[in-house]
């Protein structure tokens, strides 16, 4: 795993903003994963600006989010489709067609899970998978547990998972919705390249166990060892357990080139 260890969120952020564009300027039909969350915000916000200055080229671009809430989506607040949309989607020039989204309020969600799958099929697989982890390990919304689905599949969320979306719901974690769609492992891992990111001493344990623990169900983000060509972007927090290791970039002389 090549981990790349930065001085804040915002260094963070510019740095992987410079990677993903670059990706979209190699390649305009770029398929790409995309996650939601506190994580991704300044990376978001990086994207926005350098596209309204006219730096990137979005009309050919496919993307795929990671995950919805069971039973919301468009026009509810709090779905991770309105989050897209207020974070990046409204702000770029993208074809409509090209984002890939899951409907929460789908009436039968396993065949919406199954839509899902043969979309991201059709496409042509995920080139580049940027992923966030919750402090428990999980990616996506794939949640520590005695096994793990393989692919789109409803799940339970737990309830440090709830209560670290609790500000989408007004701050009330009993307001998150207990279950969510979210990509399985298996295709998560199908994506050509993977970058993490990871931000905040709340993460370090959960970023230590990736790295460094044993592969289990336990911590879902450990399964990114068997993965060939994975980026670990960390911040000073999130990369404390790890002060030891060598890392193959430092930006703790601040923000990276953008």
């Amino acid at each position: 795993m090549n981990i790349e260890r930065f001085e804040n969120e915002d260094a963070l952020a510019a740095a992987l903003a410079t990677r993903l564009i670059e990706a979209i300027s190699r390649n305009p039909r770029i398929v790409l994963g995309l996650p939601t969350g506190r994580t991704p915000v300044a990376l978001y916000r990086e994207i926005r600006s350098r596209s309204q200055r006219g730096h990137v080229d979005w009309s050919q671009v496919r993307t795929f989010n990671l995950d919805e809430f069971v039973g919301l989506g468009a026009g509810d607040s709090g779905s991770y489709r309105s989050y897209m949309q207020a974070e990046l989607f409204n702000h770029v020039r993208m074809t409509p067609e090209h984002i890939g989204l899951l409907d929460g309020r789908a009436p039968n969600l396993a065949a919406e899970c199954a839509r899902y799958e043969c979309a991201i099929e059709q496409a042509g697989g995920i080139d580049l998978q940027i992923l966030g982890i919750g402090a428990n390990g999980h990616i996506g919304f794939n949640e520590p547990g005695e096994s793990l689905q393989a692919e789109t599949h409803v799940a339970e969320l737990r309830a440090e998972t709830r209560r670290s979306n609790a500000g989408l719901f007004g701050g009330d974690s009993n307001r998150v919705p207990s279950h969510a769609l979210s990509m399985g492992m298996a295709t998560i891992l199908h994506a050509r390249e993977i970058v993490l990111m990871a931000t905040g001493e709340e993460k370090q344990a959960a970023v230590a166990g990736m790295v460094d623990g044993p592969i289990t169900t336990r911590l879902p983000a450990s399964f990114l060892q068997l993965y060939p060509r994975v980026t670990a972007m960390l911040d000073r927090g999130a990369a404390q357990r790890l002060a030891d290791r060598a890392f193959g970039v430092s930006a703790d002389a601040g923000q990276a080139p953008g």
